[in-house]
């Protein structure tokens, strides 16, 4: 995602002209925002103090984090859960207890050796 030209805190700074009564197309052209972004703004900072918007970048990279973990943590367990299926036989011809694996003998007809 691109880097906004503007601060968190001079986006509050914008808003609070806003809300203190200033023009919003003058706002915008004064700042060289387009008011579409000036609204997008409103709606994420409006109502925010400086220190809130800090405590809102924390929140979301401590939610962006955990995220991450999450994914982490569900790829672990569903390769997990491969591996748990790949390693137990099932079927009819499923072996129970433990017993030692048989090497099948490989037929004379299948060997290479000169008669």
């Amino acid at each position: 995602m691109r880097k906004s030209r503007f601060s968190e805190t001079q986006i509050v700074g914008i808003i609070r002209e806003s809300e203190a009564g200033a023009n919003t197309k003058e706002l915008c052209r004064k700042h060289g925002v387009r008011p579409n972004t000036f609204y997008k703004w409103k709606a994420k900072y409006g109502g925010l103090e400086v220190s809130d918007v800090a405590k809102l970048r924390g929140l979301e990279d401590e939610n962006r984090r955990l995220k991450r973990i999450v994914a982490d943590l569900t790829l672990n367990i569903d390769a997990l859960k491969i591996i748990a299926a790949l390693g137990q036989p099932r079927g009819p011809r499923a072996r129970r207890g433990r017993r030692s694996a048989r090497i099948p003998q490989i037929p004379s007809s299948w060997t290479t050796e000169p008669n």
